[in-house]
C-alpha cells in the first residue's frame, strides 16, 4: 500500500498541475510506515495568463440570448462585446474573455484538500468524531513553495481541523520533537537527523547492506528475500539490524521450512554456512529503533518467538514422517475438488492414466510416471503444508525421500507445479514432464467441460498459467507431442463413457469433442488471432447438448483453442516472433505440434529476411489483390488449376510449369519437417511471378483467357499455402 500510495500522490498532484497549466520538470515521492511525501521541482511563480474567445449570438438576437450570453462570459454590457461579420452568417457578437493567471501557491491550496480527501487507499478508517477516512490518523501536514534561493512560502489549507505549516516531527520514539522545514533537501537532512530514513529506496539499501556485513561478520551469507525486504522497509523508519539465534536441534527441519516460519511469523531473514550450504541457526531482524542496551531485550524477544514457533514445525515434521504418503490417498475421496468435477480422488485418477500415456512420448517410464502422477498431491494432507501451503510439491519431494521412494517420483512430487509464472523454471525430466502435462491438461479441459472460463481479468483457477505452462513445457523441451490424442484422452476420464450409453442422442461423442478441440485447431485459432467474428467459423457441432454441466458443442472447442492461440501469441511474441507470422503459420489447418509452428514461424522469418523473401511477397501481394479485385467484380471465385491448353504466353507457361513444381517440392519438405528447404523451394516462384507480371496481361480481352489467367494468380496464393498464409504478413 505504501508504495501504491507513494504513485497515486505523484500522479494525482501532478497531473492536477498540468490540468491548470503549470507544466514542472520532475516530481518524487517519499514514503515510510508514518509519512507520505511529494516534492516538484520546476514549478514558474504563477500560471500564464489567458484569452478565450467566445462567439455569442447573432446582432438583434432575443434579449434573452443576449442576456445569456452576458451572464457566461461575465460581460456587464452588450457594447463590451465585439461585433464580428461573417459572409453567410452576418453579424454576430464576439466575448474577448481575459483571465489572469494565478499564483501557484493558489493552485496547490486549492487542490490539495481534495487530493487528500478522497486519496485511493484500498482501506481506510475514521477516527475521533470526524468525517474524513485516511489508511490510519492524520496527524499534520507541511506544504511549502519556493525556489533554491529564497524562503519559501508556507501553503495554508485546513482540512478537519488540520491546519498545513512547515513543522513535523521525527521518529516517534527516538526523536518525536516538533522542528521547521523549508524546503526537500532541509526536510531529508533534518527527518535523517531526527532518526527517520524518508526515501524508501535508501532505507532498503542500508537494510540489505547491513544484513549483509553483520552476516559476513559472522562468518555466513544471508539469504536474500526481495519480497521480505520490500515488507520490512516498510514497516521502519529507522532501520537497526540484529542478529539472533536458535538451538541447533532445529536445523533437523528442511530448510525451506525453517525459512518460512521465521519468515511469516517474525518479519526476519535467515543465514547460510557457506561451510555446508544449509541454513545457520541463526537470523537477523530489523528494529525501527535504536534501543539503549544494543538491542538485547529485542533480540531475546524474538528468539522466544521463533523457538515456538520452530518447535511447532518440528512437530509438524516428525509427525508428517510417521505417515507414509500412499496411505493418506484414501482421505481425497472425501475431498472435492470441484463440485462439477468430483473429487479430488477420482482427478488423482485421471492424472495417473493420463501420465502414463505421456510417459513414452516424452521418454519417460510409465509406471514410473503413474506411481509419480498417484503420489504427487499427497504432501497436500500433511501438517507442515497445511500451516504453509507455498511449500506443497516441495514438501512431496522431501517426505518421498525420507520414504526412500525412486529420485524421479520425489522429483516429480516438487516440479509438476512448474512452471508457476514466466520466470518459473520448466521441469526437464522426463517423468516430471509427463506428470505436469497430465495434471495441467486436465485442469484445462475440465474446466472448459464445466464452461468455468476466465474472463476478463478474473481467473480464479489460474487457467492462463496453465495454459502457459504447457507451451513452455512442450517448447523448452522441444517436445514433438501432437496434442489432439492426450485431449481425447482428458475428455474421455472427465465425460465419462456412461454418458454416451445413456445418451445415445448425442451425436457428437467425445472422439468429436477432441477432434473439434484438435482437428480443428487452427479454425479456432484464427478466429481469435485474426478478429473473425463469432459465427463464421464451422457450426457443425451447434446443435450438441449441455448435459450434466459439460458443453460439447463447438463453441467449447473454439473457444479453448482459441485460449490457448492467446497464451501461445503472447508467449512467441516475447521470444522475438513477429506476430503477423504467428498468425500467418497458425491460418493453415492440421496442426496440433506446437513445436513445429515455432519452428515454421522462425523459417518464415528468416526467409521473409532475404531479396528473395520480400520479392515473391509483393508479388504474391500484387496477384492476390488482382484476383479479389476481379473477384468482387465478377461475383466469382477463381479457383486453380489453370488449364494448360489457355497458356498462351511462355511467360505463363513457365510460371506454371514452375508452380507445380514447387508446390511438390515445399510439401515434400514439409512432410519431412525441412522448414528452411521449404522456404528455398518457395524462393524458386520468384523470378517466374516477376516475369510473369512484366509480360502478361492479366485482364485479356478474351473471357477465357483471363479466366484461366487468373486461376493462375490462385495457383500463386495455394503454392505459399504449403507454407503459411501469407495473406497474413504485414509490412
Amino acid at each position: 500500500m505504501q508504495a501504491q500510495a507513494a504513485d497515486a500522490l505523484r500522479k494525482l498532484v501532478t497531473d492536477a498541475l498540468v490540468e491548470r497549466g503549470l507544466m514542472y520538470e520532475g516530481a518524487k515521492a517519499f514514503v515510510t510506515p508514518r509519512r507520505l511525501a511529494l516534492a516538484v521541482h520546476g514549478l514558474p511563480g504563477r500560471q500564464a495568463d489567458s484569452k478565450e474567445e467566445r462567439k455569442g449570438p447573432r446582432v438583434g438576437a432575443p434579449e434573452a440570448a443576449i442576456q445569456g450570453f452576458l451572464k457566461s462570459t461575465g460581460l456587464a454590457s452588450i457594447e463590451q462585446a465585439e461585433v464580428v461579420k461573417d459572409a453567410k452568417k452576418g453579424e454576430f457578437y464576439v466575448a474577448l474573455i481575459e483571465r489572469p493567471g494565478k499564483a501557484t501557491t493558489e493552485v496547490i491550496a486549492d487542490i490539495m484538500p481534495d487530493i487528500i480527501r478522497t486519496f485511493p487507499w484500498p482501506k481506510s478508517m475514521r477516527w475521533g468524531t470526524g468525517t474524513m477516512r485516511w489508511v490510519r490518523p492524520l496527524h499534520s501536514i507541511v506544504c511549502t513553495f519556493g525556489t533554491d534561493i529564497e524562503d519559501p512560502e508556507v501553503i495554508r489549507f485546513e482540512i478537519e481541523g488540520i491546519v498545513s505549516g512547515d513543522v513535523t516531527r521525527g521518529h516517534r520514539f527516538l526523536a518525536p520533537e516538533a522542528f521547521p522545514v523549508r524546503r526537500l533537501e532541509d526536510w531529508l537532512a533534518k527527518l535523517e537527523a531526527a532518526k527517520v530514513v524518508a526515501d524508501r529506496d535508501r532505507r532498503k539499501a542500508i537494510i540489505l547492506n547491513d544484513a549483509k556485513d553483520l552476516a559476513l561478520a559472522n562468518g555466513l551469507e544471508l539469504v536474500e528475500d526481495e519480497g521480505l525486504l520490500e515488507e520490512v522497509c516498510g514497516l521502519v523508519e529507522w532501520p537497526v539490524t540484529l542478529m539472533g539465534s536458535f538451538e541447533e536441534r532445529f536445523l533437523d527441519i528442511p530448510d525451506e521450512v525453517i525459512r518460512a516460519t521465521i519468515r511469516a511469523n517474525q518479519k526476519c531473514f535467515v543465514l547460510r554456512d557457506p561451510r555446508t550450504g544449509r541454513l545457520a541457526n541463526r537470523f537477523i531482524l530489523v528494529s525501527n529503533i535504536a534501543a539503549t542496551d544494543g538491542g538485547k531485550a529485542i533480540v531475546a524477544g524474538n528468539e522466544r518467538v521463533i523457538r515456538a514457533r520452530l518447535s511447532d514445525a518440528k512437530f509438524f515434521w516428525d509427525t508428517d514422517r510417521r505417515t507414509p504418503m500412499a496411505d493418506r490417498l484414501g482421505k481425497f475421496d472425501n475431498i472435492t475438488f470441484h463440485e462439477k468435477l468430483g473429487a479430488q480422488g477420482a482427478r488423482i485418477g485421471r492424472i495417473v492414466t493420463l501420465a502414463q500415456e505421456i510417459a513414452p512420448l516424452v521418454g519417460a517410464d510409465a509406471a514410473l510416471a503413474g506411481e509419480a502422477a498417484r503420489l504427487a498431491k499427497a504432501d497436500l494432507l500433511t501438517e507442515v503444508v497445511g500451516e504453509f501451503p507455498e511449500l506443497q510439491g516441495l514438501m512431496g519431494r522431501y517426505y518421498a525421500q525420507h520414504e526412500n521412494l525412486p529420485p524421479e517420483v520425489a522429483a516429480a512430487s516438487e516440479e509438476h507445479y512448474k512452471p508457476q509464472g514466466p520466470s518459473d523454471r520448466v521441469p526437464s525430466a522426463p517423468v516430471s514432464i509427463a506428470v505436469a502435462l497430465a495434471d495441467k491438461i486436465d485442469t484445462l479441459v475440465g474446466f472448459w467441460a464445466i464452461d468455468e472460463k476466465p474472463t476478463g481479468s478474473k481467473d480464479p483457477y489460474a487457467l492462463r498459467r496453465a495454459a502457459l505452462g504447457v507451451i513452455r513445457i512442450i517448447l523448452d523441451n522441444e517436445l514433438r507431442l501432437p496434442l489432439r490424442p492426450l485431449l481425447v484422452s482428458a475428455a474421455r476420464q472427465i465425460l465419462g463413457e456412461e454418458h454416451y450409453e445413456h445418451n445415445p442422442h448425442d451425436a457428437l461423442g467425445v472422439e468429436s469433442f477432441a477432434d473439434r478441440l484438435v482437428g480443428e485447431i487452427i479454425k479456432g485459432l484464427t478466429r481469435r488471432l485474426a478478429h473473425v467474428p463469432r459465427g463464421e467459423e464451422s457450426t457443425a457441432a451447434a446443435g450438441a447438448e449441455r448435459i450434466e454441466g459439460a458443453t460439447l458443442s463447438g463453441d467449447l472447442a473454439a473457444d479453448l483453442l482459441s485460449f490457448f492461440a492467446d497464451r501461445l501469441k503472447v508467449h512467441l511474441r516475447e521470444r522475438g516472433a513477429r506476430h503477423d507470422l504467428v498468425d500467418a503459420v497458425f491460418a493453415l489447418e492440421g496442426q496440433d505440434d506446437l513445436l513445429l509452428v515455432v519452428r515454421r514461424v522462425e523459417a518464415l522469418a528468416d526467409f521473409l529476411g532475404t531479396e528473395d523473401g520480400r520479392t515473391l511477397l509483393a508479388g504474391y501481394r500484387r496477384a492476390v489483390n488482382i484476383l479479389r479485385i476481379e473477384e468482387k467484380k465478377d461475383g466469382v471465385a477463381y479457383k486453380g488449376p489453370a488449364e494448360a491448353k489457355l497458356l498462351k504466353e511462355a511467360a505463363e507457361e513457365h510460371l506454371a510449369a514452375a508452380i507445380e513444381t514447387v508446390k511438390h517440392q515445399v510439401s515434400e519438405e514439409v512432410k519431412h519437417e525441412h522448414f528452411a528447404a521449404a522456404m528455398g523451394a518457395l524462393s524458386h516462384l520468384r523470378g517466374p511471378v516477376d516475369a510473369f507480371f512484366d509480360a502478361v496481361i492479366v485482364n485479356a480481352p478474351e473471357a477465357p483467357l483471363r479466366a484461366n489467367r487468373l486461376k493462375l494468380l490462385d495457383e500463386i496464393r495455394s503454392a505459399t499455402r504449403g507454407i503459411a498464409d501469407f495473406d497474413r504478413i504485414e509490412g
